[in-house]
């Protein structure tokens, strides 16, 4: 069992932002609302494969006695939407003071929060390695969400992560609603990818970047011992000077300006969120300056 990040205290908070969000959330989340392709009419579309989590009375038991294969039916119109949160679970995101991994597990929860709160679907997902496991599954209304939430604090952030690998051999749905990324992006490792995925299945799509207060604004001066936190056996001894800190904000900046690019050219959505910063100032700040929330 990790960490109670998720505890009686934060639901309290949770519950009081989504009161003062109610007339904004629908602008992001929100069921029922139009999809990107299909719907709860009566109207058939098309179909495509079921997913654990989807509504078992859409699967065609007739096209399944002839494939052997389940297949979930697709309909014109308006349909519940979806929200998939991935949290990367990585070493690196245990840096920092409080710990990334504790803001990543808040955000992941309070997005799921609003999502269930407007009639969404929710599933939340941990990358460890090149594999996504799923955490929560098809989550729906707020006496589920209280259920299975908590759930959250039992990810463990320990091991090396490939998001871009993890993605692309995973399902992630067809435009059905949000897939949200949570990480630092500090990685080697092909990020982009998995932003494609998610824009090639006409999913929506928010990227999470979150940063520690050391990350945003390094105080280091000095010899230093430096470690690479997702390969412990790289390590730098270096003197840290301003010119060294200056060299490094700039890096950051364009680290950062390339993953917000990117994200958009897709179509969707970035934020940086820095670990110690409060979920209000997130919702009232962050997403009302991205115009998501008004």
């Amino acid at each position: 069992m990790g960490k109670m990040v998720i505890d009686e205290a934060f639901l309290s908070e949770i519950e009081a932002l989504q009161t003062l969000l109610k007339n904004n959330v629908a602008g992001m989340f929100g069921g029922n609302h139009q999809s990107k392709n299909f719907g709860s009419s009566c109207e058939f579309a098309d179909y495509r494969d079921y997913v654990p989590g989807d509504d078992i009375s859409k699967i065609d038991w007739n096209v399944y006695a002839r494939f052997d294969k389940l297949y979930q039916k697709l309909y014109l119109d308006e349909r519940q939407m979806h929200t998939k949160i991935y949290i990367d679970a990585s070493r690196s995101m245990q840096h920092g003071s409080p710990e990334k991994a504790d803001q990543a597990i808040r955000m992941a929860a309070a997005f799921a929060y609003l999502s269930v709160s407007e009639m969404d679907k929710v599933s939340v997902y941990a990358i460890h390695g090149d594999q996504v496991d799923e955490v929560i599954s098809g989550m729906v209304g707020k006496d589920s969400y209280l259920n299975y939430i908590n759930k959250l604090n039992e990810i463990e952030f320990t091991s090396d992560v490939s998001i871009g690998n993890a993605i692309l051999q995973s399902k992630v749905g067809m435009g059905d609603g949000y897939s949200i990324l949570i990480s630092d992006f500090l990685t080697d490792e092909n990020y982009e990818s998995a932003i494609d995925k998610f824009a090639e299945q006409k999913r929506d799509i928010l990227c999470v970047q979150i940063l520690s207060r050391e990350e945003l604004n390094p105080q280091f001066r000095g010899k230093m011992h430096l470690f690479d936190s997702e390969n412990v056996s790289n390590f730098f001894r270096k003197k840290i000077d301003r010119d060294r800190v200056n060299a490094y904000k700039a890096a950051l900046k364009y680290v950062t300006e390339r993953i917000k690019n990117y994200c958009e050219s897709r179509g969707g959505y970035y934020m940086l969120i820095p670990a110690y910063q409060k979920l209000s100032d997130v919702f009232f700040g962050n997403m009302v300056d991205l115009g998501v929330l008004k």
